[in-house]
């Protein structure tokens, strides 16, 4: 965050050429703000910030929060998301306290990527923000909503779910047309299905919940 205070300057040159001091959080206004989808999370222990001579705040303070997010899991594993970050202040309006974005949606991408250092289920895709105004009883209030894309990565889900299922299938298609006798096939019917019953179980487990869009690969 950065802001300015025309009411918190001095003159280098009359303070031993010191044009910036680290303060306490308390210290002068910082802009209240909130993150919209936050459902839980953490409390930055970094309550400072640091005053240039010239009045400009400066505070980086990091969050670890848990988000909500509006999942379209209808394409599993091969699923494409879009979650919201919404940073908004309600308790000034517009007309006193306007929010905007310092640096371009290509800079912010290129920094996010830098910090996401994990290698697991999801890949990070895209990142852009939208600057808008949020009416609520007639006041307008300043909102930065940042759009984040993920995809998912579906190796481990082709390996141990989607090839295995299409084998047993195949496997049943060839004894089924195949010149063994009834019997066997009867025989190999009844393994197919505990086969494919076992299946059914982990990928149960796998499947991400849903009540309205169930994954396809989940009603087959």
């Amino acid at each position: 965050q950065e802001w300015q205070n025309p009411f918190a300057t001095w003159d280098p040159r009359d303070f031993c050429n010191i044009s910036e001091i680290v303060l306490p959080m308390d210290t002068y206004w910082s802009p209240p703000v909130f993150i919209l989808e936050r459902v839980n999370g953490q409390n930055p222990e970094l309550n400072y910030m640091v005053l240039m001579h010239n009045g400009i705040f400066n505070s980086t303070r990091p969050y670890q929060v848990t988000l909500t997010c509006s999942l379209i899991i209808l394409k599993f594993p091969f699923d494409t998301q879009t979650c919201n970050l919404s940073i908004a202040s309600f308790l000034y309006p517009v007309t006193d306290f306007v929010m905007k974005t310092r640096r371009t949606p290509a800079e912010i991408m290129k920094d996010s990527q830098s910090f996401f250092l994990t290698d697991g289920e999801w890949k990070f895709t895209n990142l852009s923000f939208i600057e808008y105004t949020e009416i609520i009883d007639d006041k307008g209030f300043s909102v930065v909503t940042y759009v984040i894309s993920m995809e998912r990565r579906p190796t481990l889900y082709i390996l141990n779910l989607i090839l295995p299922t299409c084998a047993l299938y195949l496997l049943d298609m060839a004894v089924l047309f195949g010149p063994s006798s009834l019997e066997e096939k009867i025989n190999f019917q009844i393994a197919i299905i505990l086969g494919s019953s076992m299946l059914a179980v982990i990928l149960n487990n796998s499947l991400p919940t849903s009540s309205n869009k169930p994954p396809i690969i989940g009603t087959h």
